[in-house]
């Protein structure tokens, strides 16, 4: 045993092994800093969601005050997501220019100067105005924010904080349901200006808290500017390895050599302010391009049209044709729907990054399917019976929180947080401004035609329709989104483009039978 120890030679310890020596490895704890980053970049979301829950309120005021018919309540309703396209449309190419950061609080200010002219509004013209100059704050707002997010934020929890943008829409549309029953007691002319009005003071403050954000490391890199970048990556990632591995994955998608390590330095000029973007993307795109624009701006065209924002806004009309007929009644139960909404958002933010995108948008929406034809089944009894049916308003309650609650637990936010994380840098802020568009194009035409629809097929067919086509949506989320789950931003594109070759392949085999 001397000449054991003589050599140095470490022998075993004898002392007993406690239960520490065997704890799995422990996870790395989340970053603190790119957390609060995107929950204040998310923020601006709020102000798209207090749009869309005042108004179904703050509308039954301003008809009564303008006298305004039921199609100019449809347009002043929902003309604000058509205007956002153009918000979006130049998204794009703003954060492209003078970075994701100043877009978000340009957003802002855009919006608080819409939200000024709506609450000083003395015409229907006038109130107009306010919609278009707040529906381009919107847009912007829509189209950077899940941007930022997904670019600053680690793989690990891309999906959780990418959420995030949906959570505070969610919030939103409960302080607009709320914002209509604290001013519905001022005097018709004073309380829909108050509600409206009353949405310039928090995208003051977020504008102002936008400030003391970073910039996002891949627009810095798009810039050249590679020890900004690093900086910033240094801080938001789990780990310094992780930091070194998403700087050189950027840098090889902006074409930048991997040895180039100073921290200014020249980029391609197509890589730095989107040239040629358009032409890549929808003149000559390859297979797997192709694929992630179907899936990209397909999912955020879906979530629209699946009919929720029919249900948001005009939840007080359907709780009228359910049988209550008191404003006071109409604003509280809209208060219900506003906290559905927003508790079954956290179902999703937690469970994003454990089980996936794909099984969650799943179930999200096949609830979201059964809710839309129990409210069209109840709706349609209450319609055809000329006495109260108490099952039916029950049902009929029920279903709306059942349609926002699943909606919420996944077609919410899922949507956003897909979209913008499968666009390859190169085309991220153009694809987003297109899945945008569709987005609220889809939103504007389904609010601004529900009134002439119901009136026409029924209310209860009405929301028939909507759950046929978000039926159709299952369908194209099972077959064309892949999972995304884990994967880095960079490395999206080899999940894309498979279901562009059974032509190719199935050419091939008709030739080879030819041949033979």
């Amino acid at each position: 045993m001397a000449g054991v120890n003589a050599l140095n030679i470490a022998v075993p310890s004898q002392e007993p092994k406690t239960i520490a020596d065997f704890d799995p490895p422990k996870r790395p704890k989340r970053n603190k800093y790119a957390l609060a980053c995107t929950l204040l970049a998310s923020m601006t979301s709020v102000l798209m969601g207090y749009d869309i829950g005042v108004m179904s309120g703050a509308v039954i005021y301003i008809k009564d005050d303008l006298k305004i018919n039921d199609t100019q309540v449809e347009i002043i309703t929902g003309i604000i997501s058509v205007y956002s396209l153009i918000g979006s449309g130049l998204a794009g190419r703003t954060s492209d220019w003078i970075g994701r950061r100043y877009t978000i609080i340009l957003a802002g200010a855009i919006f608080f100067a819409g939200a000024i002219l709506m609450g000083f509004a003395t015409n229907y013209a006038f109130l107009m105005v306010g919609r278009f100059v707040a529906g381009i704050g919107v847009g912007y707002a829509l189209m950077i924010a899940p941007v930022y997010t997904a670019e600053l934020a680690p793989a690990s929890i891309r999906g959780f904080l990418t959420s995030f943008p949906e959570v505070f829409i969610n919030s939103g549309v409960l302080l607009g349901y709320v914002s209509n029953y604290a001013f519905s007691k001022l005097p018709t002319n004073l309380g829909w200006r108050f509600m409206l009005g009353i949405g310039a003071v928090p995208s003051f403050f977020l504008a102002l808290g936008v400030l003391a954000m970073p910039e996002s490391p891949r627009w810095l890199v798009m810039q050249g500017r590679l020890g900004d970048a690093k900086r910033v990556l240094d801080k938001t990632s789990d780990t310094p390895e992780e930091a070194q591995l998403r700087l050189a994955d950027i840098k090889q998608v902006s074409g930048i050599p991997e040895d180039q390590n100073d921290d200014v330095v020249q980029v391609p000029k197509k890589q730095s302010h989107g040239e040629g973007v358009w032409k890549e993307l929808l003149l000559h795109p390859t297979p797997a391009v192709r694929h992630i624009l179907l899936a990209g701006v397909g999912i955020l065209f879906f979530q629209q049209a699946s009919g929720v924002d029919s249900v948001v806004v005009y939840s007080p009309r359907i709780f009228e044709k359910a049988g209550i007929t008191s404003n006071n009644g109409k604003l509280l139960a809209t208060i219900a729907v506003g906290v559905s909404k927003t508790l079954f958002i956290f179902i999703s933010t937690f469970l994003l990054d454990k089980v996936g995108r794909r099984p969650l948008l799943l179930c999200s929406n096949g609830f979201m399917i059964v809710s839309l034809l129990a409210l069209s089944v109840s709706l349609t009894v209450i319609d055809h019976n000329h006495q109260k049916v108490s099952w039916a308003v029950g049902l009929a309650f029920a279903s709306v929180l059942g349609v926002v609650g699943s909606f919420s637990m996944g077609f919410g936010p899922i949507p956003w947080v897909y979209s913008s994380e499968v666009f390859p840098l190169r085309l991220r802020a153009q694809g987003m401004a297109l899945g945008v568009a569709a987005n609220r194009l889809t939103s504007g035409v389904l609010s601004m035609t529900f009134i002439s629809m119901y009136k026409t097929m029924t209310i209860g067919g009405a929301f028939f329709f909507y759950a046929g086509i978000a039926i159709v949506s299952w369908i194209f989320f099972f077959f064309c989104l892949p999972e995304t789950h884990g994967r880095t931003l960079e490395d999206m594109e080899v999940l894309f483009g498979k279901i562009f070759e059974w032509r190719p392949i199935l050419m091939k085999k008709n030739r080879n039978n030819d041949i033979a």
